[in-house]
């Protein structure tokens, strides 16, 4: 007797979004590492220099963190009130941060005194950054003004009050000491030259300015502000070159990952989106639990960590290959590991007798029922809830093995009112799917076929009888706009193809006519 043959499961295509080296690269992180701050996370910095520990500031606290820490290695709290965009020095020896008291102060890493403190603005100062000479700190204030500040004299250099608005984000050049760019709530952003008066260019967001982002190369700029990112060219005079409007609430911050390569956008709609900074379409998308309102990437995106509005900084930490591998060696290992390796890898010699053991095989629970013959208890065991939600291929398969069998009919009939209810809501589910739709339609007309006489004595079989029959008719009408769609492109593509006309030729012709007699017995073909 021949042995069993369990049933063959068809492989189909998987349906969704198609896995892009974009996407097995942004989605190779951990778990995210979630810690509890004071209040809402304002803003985040990474260190230049290793071991590149970042600054979170939240409420009236700036904390540093290490690379892989979960606790604060430093907390700075000497403010009076909230803090706002703490930023380290390109050295990473000193950390900037401005206050809702108007105050700026100047911390060294190593300390927890304010090394210095500068009083000049009259209200909050929301914007802090350190000119490329290491030298001058760059500030921007809800007093509409920008200021130049001295480090080793604590005096202020100039300012600027150009902005009729609030001033919430600003950067100064990593390649001039002398150029810096402010973005305001007034919809406008202004690069300023700090040995020229007034600003040098002046470009019109047209929303109100929450982050901006130079380039290495610092002949792009990025600003976001509304439901808008848009990309300037500084080298045109700041001619704007793309507009993108992928989120559907404001833009808060903004980032630069893959060496370049791919531009971050994070919003209070709770997602950050991950642009190709060749054509700008997105090709990657982070969901949160809540709004953001800071983004910081790690040097190689090491390390993604979101500040959010609920007080929670999210980290993520990149896996690695040899991580990833000890992992699944460690899932595949069970306590009696070392007795089944023993001698996997063991050659046999050419003189050995080798005696083979059958390997047992393990069926599935509709196999068994198959192997008894019990076609309904088949059925029902591949219609379970974990089974037709997870893997419908499986109960699908089931079904086109029973009717190989010459017994699907018989699976299908003598059902309760439950079991066929499932059985129907399934089919529903479906039917329409074009993988499924062959198989499934032969079982709608089979459960038609046996339950017609039953028709009216359930309202809830009825029902779901009612949905099946929309559904079809639905379905019907869409292929038959189809069609009708194709047939008129049809038309279009031969109307729109020139005709060429085909000349006979004078030699080998074999009736004996001549030219004019041939021409005017035989139409001239056309070829379309």
């Amino acid at each position: 007797m021949a042995s069993f043959k369990p049933t063959k499961i068809p492989v189909y295509p998987k349906l969704g979004e198609k896995v892009t080296q974009d996407t097995l690269y942004w989605k190779n992180y951990k778990a995210p590492v979630q810690i509890k701050e004071f209040g809402a996370v304002s803003n985040i910095d990474f260190s230049p220099v290793a071991p590149h520990n970042f600054a979170v500031t939240a409420f009236t606290r700036v904390h540093l963190y290490g690379p892989f820490s979960q606790e604060p290695v430093k907390t700075f709290t000497r403010f009076k009130d909230t803090a706002y965009c703490g930023r380290f020095r390109s050295d990473g020896q000193l950390l900037v941060a401005g206050c809702e008291d108007s105050v700026v102060r100047l911390f060294d890493v190593s300390g927890k005194v304010a090394l210095r403190m500068f009083k000049g603005h009259t209200k909050a100062v929301h914007v802090t950054d350190f000119t490329s000479d290491r030298y001058q700190i760059l500030t921007g204030s809800d007093d509409y003004t920008c200021r130049l500040w001295d480090i080793p004299n604590a005096a202020e250099l100039s300012t600027y009050q150009e902005h009729t608005d609030y001033i919430r984000c600003g950067v100064t050049s990593k390649l001039n000491r002398d150029l810096f760019i402010t973005g305001s709530y007034d919809h406008t952003l202004k690069v300023f030259d700090a040995r020229a008066e007034k600003s040098a260019i002046t470009m019109d967001h047209g929303q109100p300015v929450e982050s901006l982002l130079l380039y290495p190369s610092e002949g792009l700029l990025v600003s976001a502000g509304g439901r808008y990112v848009k990309v300037w060219d500084l080298l045109k005079g700041g001619q704007p070159l793309v507009s993108l409007k992928n989120h559907h609430k404001t833009v808060t911050c903004l980032a630069l990952g893959n060496n370049g390569e791919r531009l971050l956008s994070a919003s209070l709609d709770r997602h950050v989106k991950v642009y190709n900074t060749t054509t700008y379409k997105v090709v990657h998308n982070f969901d949160y639990a809540a709004a953001i309102l800071s983004l910081a990437l790690a040097p190689d995106d090491e390390s993604i960590v979101v500040g959010m509005t609920n007080s929670i900084l999210s980290i993520k930490h990149r896996k690695h290959t040899e991580e990833s591998k000890e992992i699944m060696s460690q899932q595949r290992r069970r306590p009696s590991y070392r007795v089944f390796v023993k001698g996997k890898n063991y050659v046999p010699k050419p003189d050995d007798y080798l005696v083979s053991k059958p390997v047992k095989e393990h069926l599935a629970k509709y196999d068994k029922e198959l192997k008894k013959f019990n076609v309904s208890k088949a059925l029902d065991a591949a219609l379970e809830v974990w089974l037709r939600r997870k893997k419908p291929e499986i109960t699908v398969g089931v079904i086109k093995e029973l009717d190989r069998r010459g017994t699907l009919k018989n699976a299908l009939a003598g059902r309760d009112e439950k079991q066929l209810s499932q059985l129907l809501h399934f089919v529903i589910g479906n039917i329409v799917d074009t993988r499924f739709a062959p198989v499934l339609l032969t079982a709608a007309e089979m459960i038609l076929d046996i339950y017609k006489s039953v028709i009216g004595q359930s309202a809830l079989i009825d029902q779901q009888l009612l949905r099946l029959q929309n559904i079809l008719e639905s379905e019907i009408n869409l292929e038959r706009e189809l069609l009708e769609v194709l047939g008129m492109l049809d038309a279009m593509f031969a109307t729109s193809i020139t005709r060429k006309e085909v000349p006979y030729s004078d030699v080998g012709r074999s009736n004996g006519l001549a030219q004019g007699e041939a021409s005017s017995s035989r139409p001239e073909l056309q070829v379309t």
